[in-house]
């Protein structure tokens, strides 16, 4: 007869946890997983198998020490792998470490927290650089005002489930070539929460929740820009079982404005001028988030300056102060002139001499000029 012990390595008197760590060890070295190919691996695999069988259940330990095999007399190493099978490398960590094996959780919550909602709202310029305040219907789930979000009918209660006597777990215990292992799954009469409701609620079905559209007022500060989100706590989904509800995300959406584009806390502008108020300057109205402003334009202004109204912008967000606005000045060149219009015009010409002073950008005084470069390289 096979001594189970030696197999083991472990004296008589050895405790099941000593037995199960040395069997733990051993089964690793010599894991036909480990072991690929290797005929005396999977034979020494077997034969601690056996060996663990006997010595981890205190009946079948107590007959070997009384001196006979309760495996049958014509038992074998090998008979001990035939009967469990091998299983893989991961199936020995999960009997010793509770990879779905042993105690299970316990039943889950049935109220649970609900979920974070998100709305978009869109807003013109004026209201996200001066805030405003808005109305805005939300279709959500909120508790269930017949039963309290307990989703049972009034005057009922829940009552523990029969299948699984209220662990929320189901357990079965199966015979591996450790010996039995006990593993756990969810009920699924009672979706793991332990209990069952006899008489759902008739309004929510069960659910302790309903969807229903409501109103909120949603304040929103002065200075919030394009795809920010303002959070109202509180506000979002209800959960199952009437749960506490999440959180409501509003994101801004900023249409775009006829005459303003924006650029964080400032704002950019584009005015068009005759050519003679660009020369002469002058004054011109223009109207911006305050109200209508006087631009001074100043003589001599060229196409692409840019004159700057300070603290005209969008007042910034959680800081005091205010953006500028960017005026960005084109000057119109007319193109058709009628006879008296370009009369005057050539006789500010000529008094300018603007005709004998045209010269080419990038070029000098005619001797090392562009024109002049290329002349020379043309010979």
């Amino acid at each position: 007869m096979t001594d189970y012990y030696a197999v083991l390595g472990v004296s008589r008197d050895a405790t099941s946890e000593e037995i199960k760590r040395a069997y733990r060890k051993l089964a690793m070295q010599h894991h036909p997983d480990r072991n690929p190919g290797d005929a005396a691996a999977a034979e020494k695999f077997k034969e601690i198998g056996a060996a663990y069988e006997v010595l981890s259940d205190p009946q079948k330990r107590q007959m070997f020490d009384l001196g006979a095999d309760p495996r049958g007399p014509g038992a074998s190493a090998g008979a001990a792998g035939q009967g469990f099978g091998f299983g893989g490398l991961g199936d020995i960590m999960d009997a010793f470490f509770g990879g779905g094996t042993g105690a299970g959780r316990g039943p889950q919550p049935r109220v649970r927290p609900g979920k974070d909602a998100l709305l978009r709202v869109e807003l013109d310029l004026a209201d996200t650089a001066f805030g405003t305040t808005r109305d805005i219907p939300i279709d959500s789930a909120v508790r269930c005002d017949t039963c309290h979000g307990d989703g049972c009918a009034p005057g009922t209660t829940p009552v523990t489930c029969s299948t699984c006597g209220g662990r929320g777990e189901v357990q079965s215990v199966s015979r591996t070539f450790i010996g039995q292992v006990m593993t756990a799954r969810p009920c699924h009469t009672c979706g793991a929460t332990g209990v069952v409701i006899p008489q759902p609620c008739p309004t929510c079905g069960g659910d302790g929740r309903v969807r229903a559209r409501r109103t909120l007022s949603v304040k929103v500060p002065a200075g919030v820009e394009d795809g920010m989100r303002i959070r109202l706590s509180g506000e979002g989904e209800v959960g199952p079982g009437g749960g506490p509800p999440g959180d409501l995300y509003v994101e801004i959406s900023e249409r775009p404005h006829p005459v303003f584009t924006r650029d964080g806390a400032d704002l950019h502008c584009e005015v068009s001028i005759p050519m003679t108020t660009a020369a002469l300057g002058g004054s011109l109205p223009l109207q911006t988030l305050d109200g209508e402003e006087t631009l001074d334009v100043r003589p001599g202004t060229q196409s692409g300056t840019v004159l700057t109204l300070r603290a005209r912008g969008v007042p910034r967000l959680r800081s005091d102060g205010r953006g500028h606005l960017h005026v960005h000045v084109t000057v119109v060149t007319p193109t058709k002139l009628d006879g008296e219009q370009e009369a005057l015009l050539r006789q500010l010409a000529a008094l300018r001499d603007d005709e004998d002073s045209l010269t080419v950008v990038g070029q000098d005084d005619g001797h090392g000029g562009l024109f002049s470069r290329l002349r020379g390289r043309s010979r």
